[in-house]
């Protein structure tokens, strides 16, 4: 039996995925689960003491992960450069297909009883040339958490990524407002807009709080409407 997971994708570049990821998992390996990240394409890495390139976000992930996957489990794919994967892998030669996310992600299923998978960018980024993050879903069949970053435009962008996420045959489970521009007007009646308007459950609020130990903020998501049952 295939671990439950979920597939965490974003209104945008920048809209807290990372951080509301992060957080989830915490919240799950709160309630006694084992509970594991996993970030597929990284684009933007750094090399490590042994030469090894690695992603912030992807550490991140590995950190905040119960049993502690290897890393290359986690990411598959280190990109060096910081722009989008189809290109970062391209400036790279290294070409990028689905059966090595596969077999990571079983992998990690095997160990956890729950997988969290984030991807890159908004929706609509490409993977590569070919495959779509709606690719990878599906193949995963794993249901969408959308991260709204609550800044101006986010109305437009979350509901316009909700509808293509269930263009796409996708199911959006929730999303989560990430609270990233701490000059925002009118945050509360943005998210209040939000509630009315998106066709899911808000499933947590992230405070704009830089400099939070990751692990205090998993009191301000919930986890309950992601398990099977």
């Amino acid at each position: 039996m295939i671990a439950p997971g979920v597939f965490v994708t974003g209104t945008d570049t920048g809209a807290g995925k990372t951080t509301a990821s992060v957080a989830l998992l915490h919240a799950l390996r709160a309630r006694g689960l084992r509970a594991v990240g996993m970030k597929p394409l990284a684009s933007g890495c750094t090399r490590d003491a042994r030469g090894q390139w690695r992603n912030d976000d992807a550490l991140a992930l590995q950190a905040a992960s119960d049993p502690r996957p290897e890393y290359g489990d986690v990411n598959p794919f280190a990109l060096p450069l910081a722009i989008a994967p189809e290109f970062a892998a391209r400036e790279a030669g290294i070409e990028v297909t689905m059966a090595p996310i596969l077999a990571a992600h079983a992998r990690l299923a095997a160990r956890a009883e729950f997988v969290l998978v984030e991807g890159v960018g908004g929706w609509l980024a490409p993977l590569t040339a070919t495959l779509d993050q709606a690719d990878l879903v599906r193949a995963l069949d794993l249901p969408v958490l959308l991260v709204v970053g609550m800044r101006l435009g986010c109305l437009n962008h979350a509901r316009l990524s909700a509808r293509a996420i269930a263009a796409d045959g996708a199911r959006l489970a929730g999303w989560i407002a990430s609270e990233v521009d701490p000059d925002m007007d009118c945050r509360d009646e943005n998210f209040d807009a939000l509630c009315g308007r998106l066709p899911a459950p808000c499933l947590g609020r992230l405070r704009w709080s830089p400099g939070r130990e990751p692990a205090a903020m998993a009191a301000q998501v919930y986890t309950a409407k992601l398990m099977p049952g």
